[in-house]
């Protein structure tokens, strides 16, 4: 019943909407192609009910496509028609095979870059193609005869056919500015039934439609081709691959439309070569999944396959009983829809995302060699300028050398460094003078032979001459075990903005120094300065250009997700802790993580910190964490010192200690879980921060309202782990090191006004 209830409210009105479509787009293509105008009706019947039933994406919907076009034309005019079907036919077997044998997400690996400069080619090649027909003349045989005949064509309109196909593009083009309940019906629809209109009540003579009868007498057997084998190989291979292709991208954008159940590519492949075998067979134009039909269809509201077969469905009861209607349009008005819909094969969205993605070149060429040559010939040398410039990113190294300072000069390397960079290698690395001292930075994981020994030969003859040189090694190339040699390298397989100074700067980690070792105030300091400098220097030329565009956006203001008062402690590090970066956590770090009371009297800066963030940024969360090895809690638990700036301030965490005194069941838990006295003393310390901060005001409102969520955490710094408060049990437990769960995104948070620092 349910079923029978979807079928009836969603599936029928989405399928009458795609046949509106479907019927003046598929005499289109028939058109432009040079079929039989029958043909391209028995596409959309064929593709909406046997590739409906059979195929793996419910809601695709199949039929003629805009992207075959120019390959059938050039089939039809070197094999002839029926010839083509045979083709057709054997493409869709070819398909059927390669369904059967799972490899449909092979297809998936073609570049984008060469589908859309495929797609942009066809466009383009039809829209001066068909130009020529909506201005009333006839289309050459190539686009470089249309292309230069045009100015001609323009120069001598022909009068009704011209007015009537400028007319359906101008319909086209301003139908999506309409309001949304003048859109209920489709703009091709409201075009061609308008031009066809115009054209009978003005008694136009513009070239009509013209059929040899309904669809069921005009069904037309497959003859085999005849000629050279190769050509024809070449041509079922070419309509295999391009309808494979089309209809496997159309199936994995339709899944990002909708939330029912995700497409079986080869299941999809089956029933795409099972349509194009019959739509072959009696006499169809190839078929395809449209991606235009299968959006409007889940635009619609389709919810299942029922939706694409009913539209086959209702193609072929129109084509059947009203195909008289079909010889009342005037060629010039489908003229027109070809051009609109050729325009959109040129996607200038798609481009940008190309050309941000470095594939623009592959695009542009792509698109070039299908006007020029055609279809096959463009996607073959699209595909191999894509795999050239994978090989090119893949294997040459970015080189660059740059003089920091007077005598100091920075060789920067990146990527993969094999034989193939060594030209550009020399010629960086000989624009180096002899006597300079030279940063060479490997951010690399791969060195090949070839390229070890040219840096080492260079390496030695610039030292030789006068010159030093410091390896820096960042990635993972092993050049250590290389160029050992009497200096230091260091391979670092951490990204440094996670990693201690110590660990990619060439000094000792606090408390590596050997017992009794002294060393010079002034010579410590001034080395201390220096690795504050590095830091920030690596920052410079590292991370500023990444965080830029993210730094620009929090200019605007603030909105961070959780505020964090931890302790000063060094080894807290709370944006590592939780994989965070600028503007997501307000940070309050203390002498022992203390949250004091409200009346307490102490310092103001914790109860100041409390009222902005919570007050103003109105954060959602705010964690107190604590960690392991406190300095603060040893010397709260020893009573010292007991006088001076320190001692007033752990005086603020006194009612921490009285608890761990009587037995606090924190204590307890944590003893059993084998922490020690001063961990537990840490832990108790966070549960007594969580009880004060209901103290303010401020934060009893926001946890009443639902507003904030208190968390207390805890930092085992042996082991790296965070534990939470269990609130029930008062343990604390590790957080789950699951995956990452998906957050649903919501709306941005309104920040009040004024509310952009602190």
């Amino acid at each position: 019943m349910a079923a029978a209830t979807r079928f009836l409210k969603h599936d029928v009105p989405a399928s009458l909407v795609v046949f509106l479509i479907a019927v003046p787009l598929s005499l289109g293509i028939a058109v432009a192609s040079g079929a039989p105008v029958i043909a391209g009706l028995i596409a959309a019947v064929i593709g909406g009910i046997v590739a409906g039933a059979l195929g793996g994406s419910p809601l695709q919907v199949s039929g003629p496509a805009a992207g075959l076009t120019v390959v059938v034309a050039d089939l039809i005019n070197r094999f002839g028609w029926q010839a083509t079907c045979a083709i057709t036919l054997a493409a869709g077997l070819l398909q059927i095979l390669l369904g059967l044998s799972r490899t449909a997400r092979a297809a998936l690996a073609i570049s984008p870059s060469v589908v859309h400069g495929m797609l942009a080619g066809i466009g383009l090649t039809i829209v001066f193609s068909q130009l020529h027909v909506v201005l009333g003349g006839t289309a050459g045989s190539s686009f470089v005869d249309n292309l230069t005949e045009l100015p001609g064509q323009i120069a001598n309109l022909h009068g009704d056919a011209t007015l009537l196909g400028l007319g359906v593009i101008a319909v086209l083009l301003l139908w999506p500015l309409l309001p949304k309940k003048a859109r209920v019906v489709p703009g091709p629809l409201v075009a061609i039934a308008g031009a066809t209109l115009i054209a009978v009540l003005a008694g136009s003579d513009a070239p009509r439609v013209d059929l040899p009868g309904s669809i069921l007498s005009s069904l037309t057997a497959p003859v085999l081709p005849t000629g050279d084998l190769g050509a024809i190989i070449v041509a079922v291979l070419t309509i295999t691959l391009i309808a494979s292709v089309e209809s496997l991208a159309s199936a994995v954008a339709v899944d990002g439309m909708h939330t029912g159940k995700r497409a079986n590519l080869n299941r999809e492949l089956i029933g795409q070569g099972a349509a194009n075998t019959v739509s072959g067979a009696i006499g169809g134009l190839p078929i395809t999944g449209v991606i235009v039909r299968s959006s409007t269809n889940v635009t619609a509201g389709a919810k299942s396959r029922a939706s694409a077969i009913l539209h086959g469905v209702w193609v072929l009861l129109f084509s059947s009983l009203l195909f008289s209607v079909v010889e009342l349009i005037p060629l010039a008005a489908l003229a027109g829809l070809l051009v609109h819909v050729g325009a959109k094969l040129v996607n200038l969205g798609q481009i940008k995302q190309l050309h941000r993605h470095g594939e623009s070149l592959v695009y542009a060429v792509t698109v070039v060699a299908v006007v020029l040559l055609n279809l096959l010939e463009g996607v073959l040398i699209g595909l191999a300028l894509s795999l050239l410039l994978v090989v090119y990113r893949v294997v040459i190294a970015s080189i660059r050398a740059q003089q920091a300072d007077d005598h100091t000069w920075r060789l920067a390397v990146h990527g993969k460094l094999s034989f193939l960079s060594i030209p550009r290698l020399a010629h960086e690395l000989g624009r180096i003078p002899a006597n300079s001292h030279v940063v060479v930075e490997l951010i690399t994981d791969y060195l090949d032979h070839a390229a070890y020994e040219y840096l080492h030969g260079w390496v030695t003859r610039h030292e030789a001459a006068g010159g030093t040189v410091h390896v820096d090694e960042i990635g993972q190339a092993g050049l250590e075990s290389s160029l050992q040699r009497g200096r230091e390298v260091r391979t670092r397989h951490l990204p440094r903005w996670f990693t201690p100074w110590s660990h990619w700067q060439r000094i000792e980690h606090p408390g590596e120094q050997r017992a009794g070792e002294q060393r010079a105030g002034t010579a410590e300091h001034s080395q201390s300065l220096d690795v504050v400098l590095n830091g920030i220097r690596e920052y410079q030329i590292r991370s500023r250009e990444l965080m830029r565009p993210h730094m620009a956006k929090l200019a605007e203001g603030q909105r961070p997700r959780a505020m964090w008062i931890g302790c000063g402690d060094s080894r807290m590090v709370p944006n590592v802790l939780t994989s965070s970066g600028p503007g997501d956590l307000f940070t309050v770090r203390n002498i022992g993580n203390v949250v004091p009371a409200r009346d307490s009297g102490t310092d103001a800066s914790v109860a100041a910190s409390l009222e902005f963030a919570v007050g103003v940024l109105e954060v959602p969360v705010l964690v107190v964490c604590g960690h392991s090895g406190c300095g603060a809690m040893q010397a709260l638990s020893a009573g010292e010192p007991t006088d001076g700036p320190l001692g007033d301030w752990l005086a603020t965490a006194a009612p921490t200690m009285a608890r761990w005194r009587d037995g606090d069941p924190i204590a307890r838990a944590a003893a059993e879980d084998g922490f020690g006295e001063l961990d537990q003393l840490a832990m108790i310390n966070v549960a007594e921060g969580l009880r004060n901060l209901h103290t303010h005001p401020v934060v009893a409102d926001a946890v009443a309202t639902g507003k904030l969520q208190l968390v207390g955490m805890f930092l085992d710094i042996p082991s790296g782990r965070l534990l939470t408060m269990d609130e029930e049990t008062r343990r604390f437990v590790p957080v789950s090191e699951g995956p990452t769960v998906p957050v649903q995104a919501q709306a941005e948070r309104v920040v009040p006004e004024g509310a952009t620092s602190g």
